[in-house]
């Protein structure tokens, strides 16, 4: 699915891979035909013939390669950069219930590290898992036409190597999916160093964080440590082959054209034997090929796997099959209404709530720490779903509404105020993005923002850096209220948003 457009790309990979596979396993053939009719056979317009057939294919071939390198390259780029926007905008799609499952740092190695995995595992794919098995097949029928006996070497080799190719997957693909489990808590402790890294200043706990970022790092290396000592015996095991089937070619080789007298019409000729230990080389290079496929692809499983888990998620916030788009008015109704974040949760957070609130009425919810206020109110847009009960606005059930609808005619500034990294317009035109530059500043004076936003030498294009890092807390929250007032929503939800101004300010924003 994620292939897309790249689909002429990933095939035409793999045809000039064929071809320049085939054309490669034809050379040894031409330069035995040389040696034997050309050079051994003293005639210099066989030489001269083979000879340019000869530089034919090796300059066919060269740029086959080039062209199977190039379109791979396309492909598997393209691949990877699909399937992070199929994955991003699949996490843009779940619902709070859904992110809670995955952490922020695990969704960061899913779209980074894991998809990286991916595409090198398919670009050896497409090429070098066309050329491989190609140039094996071709090179032992070219070989069993020289030499039937000889050739049942290369066929010996594969039993051995599939045995041993297997154990190691075994016994690697664990110690992967460990790694990359890793690297997800190695990414939360990043993110979360570096959203607190003023609190970890000011509480002088850098040499512990260190240490924490230390720990996570020394896993990661004991098991990549780990996982590549294993994967080493892959290479004692083809050479092994690789040197053994030479002996044996050498060996058999010998006898024949000893028994034949070097004469091809009776047995095994010089030129022959050459280009039987080409074969050899290339049949056991190619067995190599395959076993690097084999080591990225065991690398690339877990990665896949993990990928495969946020496409497949499916959103707990559905929209229904018929929605309900117009919102008649924001009067709000919570019919015993239960709510626990998970359903393993033995105690609910919200239990047989109701409460009606008529369009037009401005009511203060007020509570404890920990008294589930925030909870309630995220009920409201459907950012969680209700787990019994009913939650109506203007009248009609909230799962009954198409959720861009509904979200459009709530706006809600949460407790923990987000800006984006922009200008300050553009970061208020998250609330309409047609907003004209007096709405702007009309939602800005109601917010009192007007006045700290006027003293910025760039005023409303002044940029806003990544979180809102340069801008104070109440300047954030005054900001967020405007946000949300230039939606012109049916219902305003203010969740402790004044909490960083001063009472007077606070006071002019209630009014």
């Amino acid at each position: 699915h994620s292939i897309r457009e790249y689909k002429k790309a990933s095939i035409l990979a793999p045809v000039f891979v064929a071809v320049e596979g085939i054309l490669e396993i034809l050379i040894p053939t031409i330069m035995a035909l040389l040696i034997d009719e050309g050079i051994t056979g003293g005639s210099m317009p066989a030489t001269v013939k083979f000879g340019v057939i000869l530089l034919v294919c090796a300059m066919v071939s060269l740029g086959a390669g080039f062209l199977s390198g190039k379109y791979a390259a396309v492909a598997g780029a393209g691949f990877a950069k699909n399937l992070r926007k199929d994955q991003f905008e699949k996490v843009q799609g779940f619902s709070f219930t859904n992110i809670d499952r995955f952490s922020t740092g695990s969704i960061v190695t899913r779209l980074t590290t894991d998809v990286t995995n991916l595409q090198n595992a398919y670009m050896m794919i497409i090429r070098l898992g066309v050329r491989a098995p190609i140039m094996v097949v071709v090179a032992w029928l070219f070989s069993f036409r020289i030499s039937p006996s000889i050739s049942m070497v290369f066929l010996a080799c594969i039993p051995i190597l599939a045995i041993g190719l297997c154990g190691l997957v075994v016994l690697v693909h664990p110690v992967f999916e460990r790694v990359f489990h890793t690297y997800d808590a190695l990414n939360n402790v990043v993110d979360e160093n570096l959203q607190g890294i003023r609190v970890v200043k000011s509480y002088n706990r850098e040499s512990f964080e260190v240490s924490k970022f230390g720990r996570i790092s020394q896993r990661i290396f004991k098991d990549f440590t780990k996982a590549e000592r294993i994967m080493s015996f892959n290479m004692p095991i083809m050479m092994v082959c690789v040197y053994a089937s030479m002996i044996l070619i050498a060996w058999m080789g010998a006898q024949q054209i000893v028994a034949s007298g070097n004469n091809a019409a009776l047995g095994l000729s010089t030129g022959e034997l050459t280009s039987l230990v080409t074969y050899a080389m290339q049949i056991l290079m190619a067995m190599m090929m395959l076993s690097m496929i084999f080591v990225m692809v065991i690398i690339s499983q877990a990665s896949a796997e993990r990928i495969c888990q946020v496409l497949q998620e499916e959103s707990t916030v559905q929209n229904p099959a018929h929605p309900v788009t117009d919102m008649a008015d924001g009067s709000i109704e919570f019919d015993h209404v239960s709510f626990r974040y998970s359903d393993s949760s033995e105690k609910p957070v919200l239990d047989d709530i109701n409460l009606k609130i008529r369009s037009g009425m401005t009511i203060g919810i007020v509570g404890g720490t920990g008294s589930a206020k925030s909870s309630l109110v995220q009920l409201v847009p459907r950012l969680y779903d209700v787990s019994s009960g009913s939650l109506k606005v203007g009248g009609v059930d909230v799962r009954d509404y198409d959720i861009e609808a509904l979200r459009d005619q709530v706006a809600m500034v949460l407790q923990k105020n987000v800006l984006f990294s922009g200008t300050i317009a553009e970061n208020l035109r998250w609330g309409n993005p047609n907003a004209t530059d007096e709405e702007i500043r009309h939602a800005a004076q109601l917010a009192q923002a007007d006045g700290f936003v006027q003293e910025f030498p760039d005023k409303y294009d002044t940029y806003i850096e990544q979180g809102g890092t340069n801008v104070s807390g109440g300047q954030r929250q005054r900001l967020c209220i405007a946000r949300a007032l230039l939606k012109k929503p049916k219902i305003l939800i203010l969740d402790d948003s004044t909490s960083a101004v001063d009472t007077k300010t606070d006071k002019l924003i209630r009014a």
